[in-house]
């Protein structure tokens, strides 16, 4: 693992803020670290407000959508809602269409086959509009790179109005309205809203033209933030804003769909991360498992028997996903010891039979073992389809770009994508892409590397300083939890090895006579470290430990190593 510290505050703006906002030298550092620097800064950072909400009219295409739509309304001709089988998609799926209902439209929601039809919008979806008599499709989480397919569209009569935050092409479609805040030409002043981010951006723009209140959908902010979650986007801005009222609402168990799905837990307060571990992957078994549309009837539904058989059904896909993913998972694994190769900049493998639903969790997993832009394959129809995982600081959508000749069509984000390619270039395409990663990507980022904020000594670490760290939250890029160094750390005695063949490590440590208890997960392999009895250096995160209802104070830690 690199230690890497990330790049030290200018003293100026740290000095400044702590004069302005009253808080020690590190909370300040912290603060300045991740944009803020002025009074003004905290009070937002500190106090997130539904007010400060851009407006959506700022945003290209959003007066033509937002007209077209209200057109339709008059018309009274029936709406389709598209969004892809993902957690972006169908939770976009269920705002806008439970949205457009309340309006008084006649919708059809629609989410593709990830197995039929594939990512995005497809021409099946679009036959389906037009044997339904429907001549307006709104686009949600997929669009942006549709050009012939919303050609196809227009030549059967029907419009298309995109709501998109992928990168586009060279080429937009030819649609109504294309909302995406990454075209370039595209003065939104944030960039990095989720798909139903965009969505709840267009329901804003509805409801201000319809002269209604806006807190009348804010009851949708527990769907945009479980996309927010769920879709990896920085939760800083406007997404911040959002996360944190939707969190508010997620805990508040008002929507009968996560009511039932956090039934078993006994937690009380859900992080963002905790949506993107319980909720996240159940919204998505559907899609993967069986049919992405059973996760938008779950989350738009509200009938509460109806709402716990639907739930119960996902439990199980959910539970067969993951057996999916466990044994792919060891396969691949085997595969990549049985064919090592030269040192390889990258991972790929391939086999017919696995599961395509669970590609994109594999990619992760084995990201995390060979730290390794990684691309796992499996057979789709008559093609190659294939989940891209990337470590940190490197750009797969990129390489993939610089690999599309032997490529048929990918989309995604500088993180995850996704591509289809004809079997005969996939050994083409692999040496391609190795070629491309192995030329452009810094040695250094196949390395793990770990970013933390400063270094603190446990008696730093105070009531106080742990109640203003709690308001840093929700946590996620760009406003990661904050990390720290402590250097020169002994045990008291007790180290614990935890979990099957002792993979994990609890310990009481000591520094300068005060004691914090720490669970370190994974890293059984250090326990020697601690039970040498020499001085040694560790990088944690702090959190609050709940058990049996009493809750204390605990380290969870990154990684270990011997002090110099």
């Amino acid at each position: 693992m690199r230690w890497t510290l990330i790049e030290r505050a200018e003293a100026s703006k740290i000095n400044h803020l702590q004069e302005s906002i009253g808080v020690d030298e590190t909370t300040a550092e912290l603060l300045v670290k991740r944009g803020i620097e002025s009074f003004e800064n905290a009070r937002n950072f500190f106090r997130p407000s539904l007010e400060k909400l851009h407006d959506p009219f700022l945003m290209k295409g959003m007066d033509e959508a937002s007209d077209f739509i209200l057109q339709k309304r008059n018309e009274k001709k029936p709406i389709m809602v598209f969004g892809d089988y993902d957690v972006d998609g169908t939770t976009s799926v269920a705002l806008m269409s439970t949205y457009l209902k309340s309006l008084g439209f006649n919708v059809l929601s629609y989410i593709p086959d990830r197995y039929q039809e594939g990512y995005g919008v497809s021409y099946q979806g679009i036959d389906h509009a037009k044997v339904n008599g429907i001549d307006l499709i709104i686009a949600l989480d997929c669009g942006i790179k549709a050009i012939e397919k919303i050609r196809y569209a227009k030549d059967l009569g029907i419009d298309f109005i995109i709501c998109d935050h992928h990168r586009p092409g060279e080429e937009v479609p030819e649609a109504v309205a294309v909302l995406d805040p990454k075209q370039e030409d595209c003065s939104y002043p944030f960039d990095e809203l989720c798909g139903c981010g965009v969505g709840f951006k267009l329901v804003q723009a509805l409801q201000m033209k319809l002269g209604k209140p806006q807190k009348e959908i804010y009851t949708y902010l527990d769907l945009v933030a479980t996309a927010i979650g769920s879709d990896i986007v920085p939760i800083t801005g406007e997404n911040r804003i959002l996360a944190h009222f939707g969190l508010k609402l997620i805990n508040s168990r008002r929507r009968p769909a996560f009511k039932a799905i956090l039934e078993q837990t006994k937690k009380r307060e859900l992080t963002i991360t905790d949506v993107v571990f319980m909720i996240g992957p159940r919204i998505n078994a559907a899609g993967r498992m069986k049919h992405g549309l059973l996760a938008t009837e779950l989350l738009c539904e509200t009938d509460l028997e109806k709402v716990k058989t639907l739930a119960q059904d996902i439990e199980l896909y959910n539970a067969s996903r993951k057996d999916a993913d466990r044994s792919i998972t060891e396969e691949a694994l085997q595969l990549i010891k049985d064919h090592k190769e030269e040192e390889r900049f990258t991972t790929v493998v391939y086999q017919s039979h696995w599961h395509k639903g669970v590609i994109g969790i594999v990619a992760s997993r084995l990201t995390e073992t060979y730290y390794r832009p990684t691309l796992v394959f499996t057979k789709s129809g008559e093609k190659l389809a294939a989940s891209a995982r990337s470590v940190k600081g490197f750009d797969v959508y990129e390489a993939l770009e610089s690999s599309s000749e032997f490529i048929e069509q990918f989309g995604g984000h500088k993180y995850a994508a996704g591509l289809t390619l004809e079997e005969k270039n996939f050994e083409k395409f692999k040496s391609k892409f190795e070629q491309v990663v192995r030329s452009s990507i810094n040695p250094d980022l196949l390395t793990p590397e770990i970013p933390y904020d400063t270094e603190i000594q446990f008696e730093e670490i105070t009531p106080k300083f742990i109640r203003i760290l709690k308001q840093f939250a929700p946590f996620g890029p760009r406003n990661m939890k904050p990390t720290f160094v402590s250097k020169n750390v002994s045990t008291t005695g007790f180290v614990k090895a935890l979990g099957e063949d002792g993979l994990h490590l609890k310990a009481n440590l000591v520094q300068k006579g005060m004691v914090i208890t720490a669970i370190g997960f994974g890293l059984g392999d250090k326990k020697e470290i601690m039970d040498s009895k020499e001085a040694f250096d560790i990088i944690f995160t702090l959190e609050e430990n709940e058990w049996n209802g009493t809750v204390s104070l605990q380290l969870n830690l990154k990684d270990l190593r011997k002090s110099i």
